[in-house]
């Protein structure tokens, strides 16, 4: 591994985390001081923001409205982590690139910033796939996917009080538990089309609680940690 890489990670920070009902402001200060000191011990975060709750009031909006085809779905989504990365990028403007992370291959490296932020690309790219994509290219070896579940559950806990939470599985397994294609909106650790690059990519990839950052340091310093390891 290249020297430095084992201190780089590409986070996918859910949508829910920053917007849940409303811009939760409290996680967001905890979140920065937690970044910034994560920072000053060396390490780099490439953050990709999904778009919450301001993302499906729009979506549910244009479909009440009209008969909307899932491509503008999909944009309406697309704006709405970009308005989430906007502001994650103002929040962080001392460390972060001046640039949002919004296309591929925009950004090529880090330079001089410990921080870069990006949204969703272009339909049918959801953000976990878009933070895959960036692992493979930037070649990071490691995408922490922090949303809602603390892990990958043999259902959906939320529905089926049998779920089980599982602290370790196979890409071919994981891809027998969610739906096989991608659908603007849908719900799972990680969506279809991310799952099947980071297989092909041969990523890790970590699926954690986003509000329990004591948790989410353990998992960068290779501590014990609640959550999911998917390979």
């Amino acid at each position: 591994m290249e020297v430095g890489k084992e201190k780089q990670f590409v986070v996918a920070l859910g949508g829910s985390a920053v917007y849940p009902n409303k811009i939760d402001i409290e996680f967001l200060k905890k979140f920065r001081v937690f970044i910034l000191k994560k920072v000053n011990n060396g390490y780099k975060f490439v953050i990709i923001i999904g778009g919450g709750k301001l993302c499906r009031e729009f979506q549910l909006a244009a479909s009440e409205v009209a008969n909307v085809a899932n491509e503008d779905k999909d944009w309406i989504g697309i704006h709405s982590t970009r308005l989430n990365a906007h502001l994650l990028r103002t929040i962080f403007r001392e460390i972060a690139h001046p640039v949002l992370f919004e296309e591929r291959f925009k950004i090529k490296n880090f330079d001089s910033h410990s921080v870069i932020i990006g949204a969703g690309w272009k339909p049918g790219w959801s953000t976990d796939y878009v933070a895959v994509q960036i692992a493979a290219d930037l070649k990071i070896n490691e995408v922490l996917i922090l949303g809602k579940p603390d892990y990958v559950y043999t259902a959906d806990f939320e529905k089926d009080s049998s779920a089980c939470p599982l602290k370790k599985i196979l890409w071919q397994d994981y891809m027998k538990l969610i739906p096989g294609e991608w659908d603007p909106g849908m719900s799972a650790p990680v969506d279809p089309v991310a799952a099947r690059l980071a297989e092909k990519e041969k990523l890790k990839v970590v699926v954690a609680g986003a509000k329990n950052l004591e948790n989410v340091g353990k998992i960068l310093e290779g501590n014990k940690f609640k959550g999911t390891v998917l390979e």
